[in-house]
């Protein structure tokens, strides 16, 4: 009678079987990919050489100059040279109604000017209004805007055209005043009729202001107005002055 063999060690003789054929099979496969030419293994590597990009070339090394040495100029010192200002010094003529030469002082036409004058025409300054009114006969011929005195100095009374300057000169206050028409003395000083006054220095002299008491003693007018004035006035015209 034969003896038969367990199972469990049938089973273990064919697990060992097994892993022999697996692993003789996974050598052949090993061999067979290492020597086949598909793989390229067997093929020399070839590092990669980078053709050269650039040339060479001799550049002269730059010879040094020297830079020109600059002097600073000193900085220009700025004067401002202030312009004179116009300034007059306040002197008040002295207020009178009528003024008496003395003795010796030519002052006839002052005198002759009423007594000899025939004509119609009549300058009325009404001071209160600062205002002038100039008539021929009983017709209003010019109504000027005027500036009297300060501080009352404009004299209140019945005068005349003494005199007709182009210019007048006021040596008191180094002043030029154009259409001069004196009417009556104030003490050393001839008040009278003028244009806005022009200083020294060319500039106008209460430019702006007329209309309210501004002068020393005169009547002042506009330029235009005093011109008008002048032209249409004649020696010995009579100028009433009022409040």
């Amino acid at each position: 009678m034969s003896k038969s063999t367990p199972p469990a060690r049938r089973n273990r003789l064919s697990a060992v079987m097994i892993m022999a054929l697996i692993i003789t099979a996974i050598g052949i496969a090993a061999s067979t990919a290492i020597s086949s030419p598909a793989l390229g293994l067997d093929k020399p590597i070839f590092t990669p050489t980078h053709a050269r990009s650039f040339a060479l070339a001799e550049i002269a090394k730059p010879t040094y100059t020297a830079l020109p040495t600059v002097t600073s100029l000193p900085t220009p010192t700025l004067t401002i040279t202030p312009e004179p200002m116009a300034q007059a010094e306040i002197i008040l003529d002295t207020p009178a109604s009528e003024y008496l030469a003395p003795i010796g002082e030519d002052n006839t036409f002052a005198n002759q000017s009423q007594s000899t004058y025939g004509g119609n025409k009549y300058i009325l300054i009404d001071i209160s209004e600062q205002h002038m009114y100039v008539y021929e006969g009983d017709m209003l011929v010019f109504s000027f805007v005027s500036s009297t005195g300060m501080n009352n100095s404009t004299a209140a009374g019945n005068f005349s055209v003494l005199n007709k300057i182009p210019s007048a000169y006021g040596a008191t206050w180094n002043i030029w005043m154009p259409n001069w028409l004196g009417i009556y003395w104030a003490g050393g000083l001839q008040n009278g009729i003028h244009a806005l006054p022009i200083l020294s220095n060319g500039g106008q002299l209460w430019a702006g202001y007329l209309g309210v008491p501004i002068s020393y003693g005169c009547v002042v007018l506009g330029a235009y107005e005093s011109q008008l004035l002048y032209d249409w006035s004649e020696i010995g015209t009579p100028v009433e002055i009022r409040w």
